[in-house]
């Protein structure tokens, strides 16, 4: 091989130097007849060993002996005079002081001999080894060597070499250690480096099958090849690492299949951290299935799915993009499955931790049936009976005419419905949760209405504001009652077709309906209406953002303003005024800092959250993401306000409610506020619009 020296001095060049060293001459003090020794100076330093050497002073004749470095003592000069001695630097000298024996004494240069180590790496063996496996380097003044330097800048010092003489070292091949040149070095601050002329090739683990193929996720799996035994970890397609084997040798390693491996190429990886791929890809097993029971299902109910390796199910899809929650206590033939309630006919997909899926046989879903309507002649406003079976599906009732209402009540057996105004002669038609429709064989006949009937009114109105309704038979009308049971007590024009009153100051905010008490005691129900306004704060330790000392700790957007032209009550509010576009944060805290949780703890159903908003301009998409999270889970409420019966837009200062229950992890509702310690606030998510609101008074209120 030929080497390659980091550091070299030409000898030649060396040679026709001297080096004019300031000597101490350590002498006795000589007779009146003595001649002074001096040493003027010598060299080359750096010198050859091998090479000449040159002393150059006067009565030099007298010297006897010259001690190089390390106690290397000459005696036998190629050539003495009196002004010049001239020697062979011998194998075995180092750098160090040189000193000169006369008669007169010892005469030690003030400067070292350096000694240029013509070090030289000729050969290793073998060109491939195995990590721990020694290698043998030859060349020459290899005795100087302190370090061997493999690739990865992986080191093995002189303590740890096998051998070491002055042509040869043996050295054991450290694990980390990649294919790459060989340096060798001296050692020293400032080092010679020689470098190999070749590569030397580290043995790398070889995988040539893969044994069961497919293979169960969590089983095991047998890798065979060479060199197994240097694997220090297998990374499995999807990233999986496993550094732990049930059992590992050269030809061969059995380690368990992670439940998240993929299909696709397998990694082996050595200590030195190189990869090597295995050449037969991966393949997961599949689960199968053979039935599903009940078919048809009932949407909120559940479906046993049987079949093999069922266990490596994760996720079940239902048609119409429902996702429905594996039950406890399944195993590799059969689990149940919940049906969502929104779950529509047709295949399963049956979603595997590999990232595979199985699609099944077709799922039909139960649907609603209609025995009979009663009565079937019926005025506006009045109750309608259907019976039949499995109506607790029921959702919504469609009417002729185009009209629709949500059941009053629906068991399994039979719903109870308001008849909308508007409806025509004709059959309905029962609408499921999953969006089923069932129509009536027989038909509704609408009688004419000799009670007050509401035609048109607003969606919403603000306490004392003065409403219009409008009608028919108004004139029997003798008492509205708004939502929160509040009588109405002021009114304008009222006749049998117009009826103007104003909305209480008392009235219960939100979406609710307005009540008309006929002259003979009939109830006749409004369309919903939208009651927007301020309601007060009741219990001032149920606050929790008032943004004077409750405000946020981060947030994307806004930050408190105190407006007088919006301040609610003259304090500060949260204002945001930005065009968003998906996630950004409002205002939040966490750790539980000054949230009443406690206070509720469980009773969660009989409390709601309450904020004081003003939306200043029309919001157009997107919504308001609120967030309890805690050890119990993450929940979410999310508010639209624009997608909901009346405006909240451009209205000033309202009042928002929302029950508790309302807030969901996936499908878990809220059930102990005292478990919130973590992240609480809103942000806007799901879209893009402009916002420009003012909120305060984040609260939760006693029902």
């Amino acid at each position: 091989m030929q080497n390659a020296l980091k550091k070299y001095i030409l000898p030649t060049l060396l040679l026709s130097l001297l080096v004019g060293a300031v000597v101490f001459i350590q002498s006795c003090k000589k007779d009146d007849d003595e001649t002074e020794i001096v040493l003027k100076s010598f060299g080359p330093s750096p010198a050859l060993r091998g090479g000449d050497i040159r002393f150059i002073g006067e009565n030099l004749d007298q010297v006897t002996a010259i001690v190089l470095a390390d106690n290397v003592e000459v005696t036998s000069f190629k050539s003495k005079s009196a002004t010049e001695i001239v020697l062979t630097v011998p194998t075995e000298t180092v750098n160090g002081l040189v000193r000169l024996k006369t008669p007169q004494g010892d005469i030690l240069t003030k400067t070292p001999l350096t000694i240029s180590e013509p070090i030289a790496l000729l050969s290793f063996s073998p060109a491939k080894a195995r990590p721990d496996s020694v290698v043998t380097i030859e060349g020459t003044y290899l005795n100087l060597i302190e370090e061997v330097i493999f690739p990865n800048k992986k080191s093995v010092l002189a303590a740890d070499f096998v051998s070491r003489t002055q042509t040869k070292i043996e050295v054991r091949v450290p694990k980390e250690a990649q294919t790459g040149l060989l340096v060798i070095s001296n050692g020293m601050t400032d080092p010679i480096l020689v470098e190999s002329a070749t590569p030397l090739e580290v043995t790398l683990p070889t995988g040539a099958t893969l044994a069961p193929l497919p293979v169960k996720a969590g089983t095991e799996l047998t890798i065979t090849g060479s060199d197994l035994d240097l694997t220090k970890e297998i990374i499995f397609p999807g990233g999986a690492r496993v550094s732990s084997f049930v059992s590992q040798a050269a030809d061969k390693i059995v380690a368990n299949v992670p439940a998240d491996s993929k299909d696709g190429e397998l990694k082996l990886v050595a200590h030195s951290l190189v990869e090597t791929t295995v050449p037969v890809a991966l393949e997961m097993l599949l689960p199968t299935v053979s039935n599903l029971a009940p078919n048809p299902a009932k949407p909120g109910g559940s479906v046993v799915i049987t079949g093999q390796n069922l266990d490596l199910v994760t996720s079940v899809g239902y048609g119409g993009g429902a996702t429905g929650t594996i039950q406890s206590g399944g195993s590799a033939t059969s689990i149940t499955v919940s049906v969502p309630p929104t779950a529509k006919e047709g295949t399963l997909q049956l979603g595997t931790a590999a990232g595979k899926s199985v699609t099944t046989g077709n799922l039909a879903m139960v649907k609603p049936v209609i025995s009979s309507l009663s009565p079937t002649d019926i005025q506006f406003t009045n109750e309608l009976t259907i019976t039949g079976t499995d109506l607790d599906l029921v959702a919504n009732v469609k009417f002729s005419g185009g009209k629709e209402a949500a059941p009053t009540s629906a068991t399994a057996t039979e719903v109870k419905v308001n008849v909308p105004v508007g409806t025509t002669d004709g059959s309905i038609t029962v609408v499921s949760t999953n969006g089923d429709e069932v129509t009536s064989s027989a038909s509704l006949h609408i009688l004419a209405s000799t009670s007050a009937t509401i035609t048109n009114m607003p969606s919403s109105g603000k306490p004392g504001q003065m409403i219009s309704i409008e009608g028919t038979n108004l004139a029997e009308v003798t008492e509205v009652i708004f939502p929160g049971e509040v009588p109405a007590t002021m009114f304008g024009i009222k006749t049998d077709v117009l009826i103007q009153v104003v909305i209480p100051a008392t009235v219960q905010t939100g979406v609710g309906k307005l009540k008309l008490i006929t002259v003979n005691g009939e109830t006749v129900f409004s369309p919903d209406i939208n009651i927007q306004g301020v309601d007060p704060v009741v219990d001032p330790a149920l606050v929790f953002f008032d943004f004077d000392a409750l405000t946020s700790w981060w947030g994307d957007a806004g930050a408190p303003e105190n407006d007088p032209a919006l301040t609610l009550n003259g304090t500060n509010y949260h204002r945001v005024d930005k065009d968003c576009n998906g996630w950004t944060g409002f205002f939040w805290r966490n750790g539980a800092n000054n949230f009443p949780g406690a206070v509720i703890g469980t009773n969660v159903a009989n409390y709601v959250l309450k904020f004081d908003i003003n939306v200043l301009e029309p919001i157009t998409g997107g919504e308001f993401a609120w967030r309890l999270k805690g050890s119990s889970g993450d929940f979410w409420y999310y508010w639209k306000p624009w997608a909901q019966s009346g405006s909240y837009e451009t209205d000033g200062w309202i009042t928002v409610t929302v029950n508790l229950t309302d807030f969901y992890a996936g499908a878990t509702p809220l059930a102990d506020l005292s478990t919130i310690n973590e992240d609480f606030g809103v942000a806007f998510n799901a879209g893009a619009s402009k916002v420009n609101v003012c909120i305060d008074n984040v609260r939760f209120e006693q029902k």
